[in-house]
């Protein structure tokens, strides 16, 4: 039975929450920025530039989401505020049930307004670059690589980001052996920052007709697509192109001419290669577009001065070096292991439900960098 001090408790730490966020939020300051943005793209000469034009829009449609959404969890707070009071007058079944599922709705729009405040840095409005590489262990790793490629395209389609893959390779029997995606979408390089790193699953493998448990290990990368609005020089001197023919799972789909490109940036070592397209002038497109992500990451990591710590920790895509782990056999849970964040149901989990580890992550970092 729906209790009045259950429903006041509960509350209590919601509106606290709110009070905290609403704080730190400078909401006529955003609605002035979005005016100022307005006005300028009332002038024609803005249309016609297409790189002043493109980030102005951008963050035209950012504001006003945020400001949107925090409207929204205003009006949801001061319902949840008349509820209250009618539960605490009335206090019949139906009113405590309708003001419970009003305070669930004012805590569900307040993590996702929580989110957004943790993603402060610049890059973290970019578009994605996503890069899925299976470790050793032949068909058994290629396997969890596009278990992984099925999960970031079902987190991307639960939050109705676009993605679009740029390059892939498939495995030799299952699985991929590598593939990059571009997942747009508001803050999608800050959400998807979290997944960057070793994923582990233990389970009884498919390809063991023994039905022996195994471990698989693939590593994602995750670079903020530096877009046009970021000076990157890429001098042609510094570059090494080789084309050669995309290769596939064998027949009609391998490629009869040499359209695969693989460009090597001579200063940094940066390998980057795309085969997706029977076009080379699109492919070669595509893997300058990869490269230019991988440059800016570059530089932000410099700046941050954690290139040096963070490659220290992928020397090797295997035991040890996870951020997470995804057990199946003989039991059934998925952890993190830098936020201990820990969920039982792996198959939501492996559908794209990792909102909770992308949190958990956000609120760790936040929490180490103020204290």
């Amino acid at each position: 039975m729906l209790q009045y001090p259950d429903l006041k408790a509960q509350s209590k730490d919601v509106l606290e929450q709110f009070d905290s966020l609403w704080r730190r939020l400078d909401l006529n300051e955003q609605k002035g920025r979005l005016e100022a943005i307005e006005k300028q793209l009332l002038d024609p000469s803005v249309w016609s530039d297409q790189e002043k034009m493109t980030p102005l829009l951008r963050e035209k449609s950012a504001l006003a989401q945020t400001i949107e959404q925090w409207e929204s969890l205003l009006q949801s707070r001061e319902d949840l505020d008349e509820w209250l009071i009618m539960a605490q007058e009335d206090g019949s079944q139906e009113v405590l049930a309708a003001a419970f599922d009003q305070l669930e709705q004012v805590s569900v729009k307040l993590h996702q307004a929580e989110l957004a405040t943790l993603l402060a840095a610049p890059e973290d409005e970019s578009d994605a670059i996503l890069e899925i590489h299976p470790g050793a262990g032949g068909t058994e790793a290629q396997d969890w690589a596009e278990m992984l490629l099925r999960l970031y395209k079902r987190w991307t389609e639960r939050h109705e980001f676009s993605l679009k893959v740029l390059d892939l390779l498939p495995g030799d029997e299952a699985g991929v052996k590598s593939v990059t995606l571009q997942i747009s979408g508001q803050h999608a390089y800050g959400l998807l920052k979290s997944e960057k790193g070793i994923h582990r699953l233990i389970r009884i493998s498919p390809f063991d007709s023994s039905g022996r448990r195994h471990t698989s290990f693939a590593s994602v990368d995750v670079y903020p697509d530096a877009g046009r609005n970021i000076d990157i020089d890429i001098k042609e001197d510094d570059l090494r192109i080789d084309v050669f023919r995309a290769s596939g799972p064998g027949g009609q789909h391998v490629n009869k001419t040499s359209s695969a490109i693989r460009i090597t940036h001579l200063p940094t070592n940066i390998v980057v290669q795309c085969q997706n397209d029977k076009s080379q002038r699109r492919n070669k497109e595509t893997a300058l577009k990869v490269l230019k992500a991988r440059l800016y990451n570059l530089e932000l990591q410099k700046i941050e001065d954690e290139r040096k710590a963070e490659y220290a920790t992928k020397e090797a895509i295997g035991f040890g070096s996870q951020i997470r782990t995804y057990t199946m056999q003989p039991y059934r849970l998925v952890k993190d292991h830098r936020t201990l964040t820990e969920v039982g149901d792996v198959e939501a989990v492996l559908d794209g439900e990792i909102d909770e580890f992308i949190r958990g992550y956000l609120l760790h970092v936040h929490a180490t960098a103020q204290g």
